[in-house]
């Protein structure tokens, strides 16, 4: 079966590196929705379109007929409306129809927020990529340190990780996906040629280690990365910020 149409490219070529029996999470964008406005603001109310819906159920059916690995697991999803159906219909298209846990994490731009009602006017003033940039060098007020968005996304997904030979969908929104990327390849600028197209996404496991000794394993794009949750800590700590601001597993004890 051929990938599904209007599939970003770069989905292939990370689908054939996949790993076998891994505990296996698609970090992913929605599906095709009506157009934003022209700095990128996207309002919550944006339904996906026919194309995007068509897209999303081909995508979890060619998924679940290719890959080594079985989608009958609970999902994981921003609360807006076209993350939750693009969830639902990737279920539909695997002939699947299991939970869909609304997480305020993974809603733009919900992990990186402290102060909304700041960052708000912020975000619609200077457009979106302009708004992670600044996330990322850590020059943005109301906002997290940029290591504590990427360790709480961390944590969110270790504790939700299926079982071994799962696949398990965490859909959210462009935002977070390119902060979250950002962070995780120690980047402190993207360009418009880095942002997440819809429907892309990245695949992540994680070592059958607990979390402040694991490693974080995932393909974007075609190329398969690592990074020591341990190295995250660190230069979360050199930051000075407070360790009682992260969202870790319970059983994680800072020392």
């Amino acid at each position: 079966m051929p990938a599904p149409a209007h599939l970003p490219d770069s989905m292939m070529s990370s689908v054939s590196l996949l790993p076998e029996n891994k505990r296996l999470i698609l970090f992913t964008r929605h599906s095709l929705r009506e157009r934003s406005d022209g700095k990128g603001f996207a309002s919550y109310q944006l339904p996906l379109t026919a194309k995007g819906r068509v897209l999303a159920k081909s995508w979890g059916r060619w998924l679940s007929s290719h890959l080594p690995y079985s989608l009958d697991v609970d999902s994981i999803s921003s609360p807006i409306g076209r993350c939750i159906d693009t969830a639902q219909l990737m279920q539909e298209g695997a002939g699947l129809q299991r939970l869909i846990t609304e997480q305020p994490l993974l809603v733009e731009p919900g992990s990186l927020v402290t102060e909304p009602e700041l960052t708000s006017v912020v975000f619609k003033e200077i457009g979106v990529l302009n708004f992670i940039n600044r996330f990322l060098q850590g020059n943005l007020e109301g906002t997290k340190n940029a290591y504590q968005g990427g360790i709480d996304i961390l944590s969110l997904f270790y504790q939700y990780q299926p079982k071994p030979g799962q696949l398990m969908l965490a859909v959210s929104h462009d935002t977070l996906l390119s902060a979250f990327l950002g962070v995780m390849l120690d980047v402190p600028e993207i360009d418009w040629n880095d942002w997440p197209k819809m429907m892309e996404g990245v695949f992540l496991w994680f070592d059958e280690k607990p979390f402040t000794e694991a490693s974080a394993y995932f393909v974007w794009r075609g190329v398969v990365y690592q990074r020591p949750i341990c190295s995250l800590l660190e230069s979360y700590r050199a930051t000075g910020f407070a360790p009682s601001k992260l969202l870790l597993p319970p059983e994680v004890k800072w020392r």
